[in-house]
């Protein structure tokens, strides 16, 4: 009887079905959970702070040495309170026998393939303390891997452009110097040989060359904080290079005359070393008389002081006076005046040639005036880059007998330069020189050529300018001040006003002085 049930039961379809089913829901409940790893597998479970999920996702692979050793359980976004920064967590399910890991365990995140699939790649440490259950790998023990995607993204069309323009300008400049190159070659053939001992000291392992890209690499995190700052700082050094890209045929003008103004300097500087001789002889021979004044400045300035205060007081003013007197009697006296008179006669006698020589350029075109004004312009004024950035050298134009190489004779032009990416040729191989320009000096036409040299393109032009610039001369500041219009210094020194301070005096002695010319009486 109980053989007879338990066979049909056995034989029972709805037995054989049931059975069915709940091993088909085990096997999908299986399938899905795949994932997340096998039920009922233990598993050792820590955690990895990472500075972005960088693309990871939940299920990705964990490896360690290239094997598979757990998954990624899940990520989360976690902020620090203290400085407010984001980082993500990884949650690991690792396999039980990798237990324990390191405390210096490192994680890296890899790509499995360029399609963008990446991994959490792990590099068990040397540490002697491990990582307990449910503990997390902190940040400083994370790397960020630079993939391909984003090491190509940096060659943009900009970037691009200007590799191209690059490749050129070096082609160029490696045109015609083959065997130069050759040479360099051979010559640096001992130089491999040396380079041995030294590249076996680099590979041994008391050197730690490892080391160096280690770090390089906590370098490279120390100074990635400012990286915002640093790509502001590149793009600001672009709107500055953009806007000096700008006034670059205003440049090639100013330096269009530096080559012959060196060849110049060269040949001429030999020939300054007698006039440097005779001025330090000159501070030499002055010394003696500034040390006489040294001992009768102090009676001279306190009788000028008394007498400026006391010109009423008669009788102060005469007893300043009578110790001035004696003082300058005492100073009379000394045997070493007579001959420091004579050396200050020698003196302006070996100066008589360079004031002759100066003299025209003073008082025809103002020229030592205002090149002491601009030397103090120079030290002065602040522009926020800095005076010396105004002028830089730039290369040569090419055509034919450049100053970029060698030539047969001075630059002629046309040049074959062409702007960038346009088609037309910038016309400016000329060469523009004028070594001794007229400043009404003895033998020359009475002009103030210098700096008003006008620029003649398309044609070479060497030594003075067609036409008469005039004795027209830049006013300084002072002279428009006094007058609001353009007065040399000797005009001044006629009127009376060296020292006027305020243009309504400066007016009135101006007036004064022109009803004298006329005989008209003073101003009132």
């Amino acid at each position: 009887m109980n053989r007879r049930r338990s066979n049909s039961l056995a034989g029972s379809p709805l037995l054989i079905g049931a059975v069915t089913v709940l091993i088909a829901i085990v096997a999908v409940f299986i399938t899905y959970n795949a994932n997340n790893g096998l039920p009922f597998t233990p598993t050792y479970d820590i955690n990895v702070q990472l500075p972005e999920a960088q693309g990871l996702q939940a299920g990705n692979q964990v490896r360690m040495a290239g094997t598979r050793i757990g998954l990624i359980s899940g990520l989360r976004p976690q902020q620090d309170p203290a400085t407010g920064r984001v980082t993500a967590i990884a949650s690991l399910k690792l396999e039980k026998s990798v237990q324990p890991l390191p405390v210096d365990t490192v994680a890296l995140v890899q790509s499995v393939s360029a399609v963008g699939l990446k991994y959490l790649d792990l590099e068990r440490g040397h540490s002697t303390k491990y990582l307990s259950s449910g503990a997390t790998i902190p940040l400083s023990h994370t790397r960020e891997a630079v993939n391909i995607d984003e090491f190509f993204n940096m060659f943009d069309r900009k970037t691009r452009i200007a590799n191209q323009v690059n490749l050129t300008t070096f082609g160029n400049g490696f045109a015609g110097r083959g065997i130069g190159l050759n040479e360099t070659i051979h010559t640096l053939r001992p130089l491999v040989t040396n380079a041995i001992p030294v590249l076996r000291n680099l590979a041994s392992p008391q050197t730690d060359f490892g080391g160096l890209f280690v770090a390089l690499d906590r370098a490279a995190k120390e100074v990635a904080p400012v990286a915002q700052a640093q790509a502001g700082f590149y793009s600001d050094l672009d709107t500055f290079f953009a806007a000096w890209a700008k006034v670059a045929p205003s440049l090639e003008e100013a330096i269009v005359d530096g080559p012959p103004a060196l060849r110049q300097a060269t040949h001429s500087l030999p020939f300054e070393a007698e006039w440097v001789n005779k001025s330090t002889e000159f501070m030499r021979l002055l010394r003696p008389s500034a040390r006489i004044l040294r001992t009768a400045a102090a009676p001279l300035g306190h009788a000028f002081e008394v007498g400026a205060v006391n010109l009423r007081s008669a009788t102060a003013l005469n007893s300043a006076i009578a110790e001035a007197s004696k003082a300058f009697a005492e100073f009379a006296r000394n045997p070493i005046v007579t001959s420091t008179i004579e050396d200050l006669t020698h003196t302006l006698s070996l100066g008589n040639p360079l004031l002759a020589g100066l003299a025209p350029a003073q008082t025809n075109c103002n020229y030592v005036t205002l090149a002491f004004r601009n030397v103090a312009s120079l030290l002065s004024e602040s522009i926020g880059v800095g005076t010396v950035a105004r002028a830089t050298p730039i290369l040569a134009p090419d055509g034919p007998n450049n100053e970029g190489l060698p030539s047969s004779s001075p630059a002629n032009g046309p040049s074959v330069d062409h702007p960038f990416q346009s088609s037309a040729i910038i016309d400016n191989n000329h060469l523009h020189a004028n070594p001794y320009p007229n400043v009404g000096g003895p033998g020359q036409p009475r002009e103030c050529e210098a700096g008003k040299e006008t620029y003649i393109p398309g044609q070479a032009v060497i030594g003075n300018v067609p036409g008469n610039s005039g004795l027209n001369n830049e006013a300084t500041k002072r002279e428009e001040n006094l007058y609001g219009e353009k007065y040399s210094s000797q005009t001044l020194e006629a009127l009376g006003i060296a020292t006027a301070k305020k243009p309504a005096k400066a007016k009135k002695a101006k007036a004064k002085h022109s009803k004298k010319a006329h005989g008209k009486g003073s101003a009132k």
